[in-house]
């Protein structure tokens, strides 16, 4: 009888139930359950992916690897030692913490992307460059809450709601804050029609709202083949630590608009995009386990991040307005808020907006040319970060 007892107590031992209850992780000094707590989160997030909708291609993955981490015993995410191999999850993750995934991101980014309405419009660069000031604002701000200057980049990138790039910069400066970071990256890049409409709304008056813009030129084909290839040369040359971002952004862009690969293009916006994407997501949340998400600074990352991404938009939105009175009212200050990187939400955010002030107007393009515009702001961002932390 002893001996069977033994048994199941070895056999009880050996499962991940006896661990999961285990006081294990502090918390504003209260000792907590944390794989527990953070497998409840991952549901959490699951539920929100697959039953309201936010942001389901990526936020699924992520859920589910940090689901997988953080049962205990499953060693998914042990580093190998000697002759024992490492966890499934640890080698995937090698796509990530060495700059594999995000790069492969843009270049598919870039083989769906239109840069038309910014090549009819240059002056949208200046208001996509805009919206990136919430970057640095809040990257002054996060070395003030005591976090290294490493830590802040990441922190800060978050404010051009672009999650490749803030998965990109923070693998390479703070690989620890992974799981935070892109928590609240994909978070607010999900959460653009809440968070943009209150701050355009309150920066803008009714009469600017209302601004119907003039038609942008139709622009030819070999403008759309000549701009990959001029922006590369100008931005490799003037900021090498780009160089990934933006030549794969535009690699991809330039296989587009050539034409002459359609099946290349097509395996790029569909197939490579999606398997990246799943393999992305499931290592970046297998990098949030209890240990390292559960800490007070994940609180103020994301609360940063807000702050980046609402000083991202309201900075866009002040250009616009400025722009607007230079322009004597042909310029919707709307469209400034597309400045952030999150394709094509942001613009689709603006159209909306523009609508329900004067249903006439139709400000889609135009928005697009600061959304496309403010891919490569925040691209240039990540790579004036590098080349000052790497």
């Amino acid at each position: 009888m002893s001996e069977i007892l033994e048994i199941l107590k070895q056999f009880w031992v050996g499962t991940g139930l006896s661990q999961l209850f285990q006081l294990d992780t502090e918390l504003f000094g209260i000792m907590l359950p944390g794989e527990l707590i953070m497998i409840g989160i991952a549901c959490v997030f699951l539920y929100l992916a697959i039953k309201k909708g936010y942001e389901p291609y990526l936020l699924i993955p992520i859920a589910f690897g940090m689901l997988l981490v953080n049962f205990p015993f499953a060693d998914l995410m042990v580093k190998p030692e000697g002759t024992q191999n490492g966890g499934l999850l640890y080698y995937l993750y090698q796509g990530t913490n060495l700059g594999i995934y995000p790069p492969l991101i843009f270049l598919c980014i870039g083989a769906g992307t239109d840069f038309g309405p910014l090549i009819a419009n240059p002056r949208s660069l200046l208001l996509g460059a805009a919206a990136q000031f919430g970057i640095f604002t809040t990257f002054i701000g996060a070395i003030a809450l005591g976090f290294t200057g490493y830590e802040a980049a990441s922190i800060g990138i978050i404010g051009g709601a672009d999650g490749p790039t803030a998965l990109y910069l923070t693998s390479q400066l703070a690989p620890k804050l992974l799981g935070p970071i892109a928590i609240a990256a994909y978070s607010y890049m999900a959460l653009v029609p809440i968070i943009q409409p209150p701050i355009m709304k309150a920066l803008t008056t009714e009469k600017e709202r209302k601004i119907k813009m003039e038609q942008l030129r139709v622009v030819s084909k070999t403008e759309k083949i000549l701009f990959p290839i001029i922006v590369t040369i100008f931005v490799v040359l003037l900021l090498p630590s780009a160089a990934a971002l933006i030549g794969m952004l535009m690699l991809g862009n330039l296989l587009k608009e050539s034409g002459v690969v359609p099946k290349l293009v097509d395996c790029i916006q569909n197939s490579l995009m999606y398997i990246v994407s799943i393999l992305l997501g499931l290592t970046v949340g297998a990098k949030a386990s209890a240990e390292m998400f559960l800490r007070a600074e994940t609180l103020e990352i994301i609360l940063l991040g807000l702050i980046a991404f609402s000083i991202g938009t309201a900075s866009g939105v002040l250009l616009g307005k400025l722009m607007c009175k230079l322009s004597h009212g042909k310029i919707n200050p709307l469209i400034g808020a597309a400045g952030v990187s999150a394709v094509p939400m942001a613009a689709r955010v603006v159209q909306k907006e523009g609508q329900r002030y004067n249903p006439a107007n139709f400000l889609l393009m135009h928005a697009m040319g600061p959304n496309v515009a403010g891919v490569i702001g925040s691209a240039v961002a990540a790579g004036i970060m590098l080349m000052f932390f790497s």
